[in-house]
């Protein structure tokens, strides 16, 4: 299937060039964070693919491309949040089966230690947590990305990173002991 609204004629659209480009630069840091959001690669996938499709039908009317990573990021946050706001019957039956194929984890166990804990937390706090410390984002830049107070960000950051500590509970020190030697000692 053909992103390009002139498939009839075998031509793709003028930006159809500048968009691969961004999209090879730029994807699969787009799905890093749709991961971090969600916990699960191939819901993250879904979410990167859904944010590229709104990304590529709204390129022609982007007049500042040097803002593109910003829109990008908040096209996958949005597309995130609007996830979660679905009703419960409409979305799929998630279960504790394992899957027949292992599924792709990466990082150490640490990392994964964190996502695990990252996932039990409110979708809003969340993509607080995920902004302003994984993506190293301004109190203002991700109130920006949501589209909120910068208020309502630190109190989502401060009831989010209680919830991670308590989710955490006897490895947080050990995270927060390993983290002050990884920057520098």
């Amino acid at each position: 299937m053909s992103l390009s609204r002139s498939s009839k004629t075998g031509t793709g659209s003028p930006w159809d060039g500048e968009f691969a480009r961004y999209f090879d630069e730029r994807a699969h840091s787009l799905r890093a964070t749709a991961y971090l959001l969600c916990g699960d690669w191939h819901q993250a996938e879904d979410i990167t693919q859904a944010a590229l499709l709104k990304l590529y039908l709204a390129w022609p009317r982007l007049s500042r491309h040097d803002a593109l990573d910003g829109y990008a990021r908040k096209i996958v946050l949005r597309t995130f949040l609007s996830e979660h706001r679905r009703v419960w019957r409409k979305r799929e039956k998630l279960t504790d089966a394992l899957p027949d194929v292992p599924s792709e984890t990466s990082g150490t166990e640490q990392e994964m230690l964190v996502r695990h804990a990252l996932s039990g937390i409110a979708p809003k706090q969340r993509a607080v947590l995920v902004l302003r410390y994984f993506e190293d984002l301004s109190v203002e830049e991700t109130a920006a990305a949501l589209g909120c107070s910068t208020g309502n960000v630190k109190s989502q950051g401060a009831r989010g990173l209680a919830t991670l500590r308590k989710r955490l509970g006897p490895h947080f020190s050990e995270l927060a002991l390993s983290g002050a030697h990884d920057d520098g000692r």
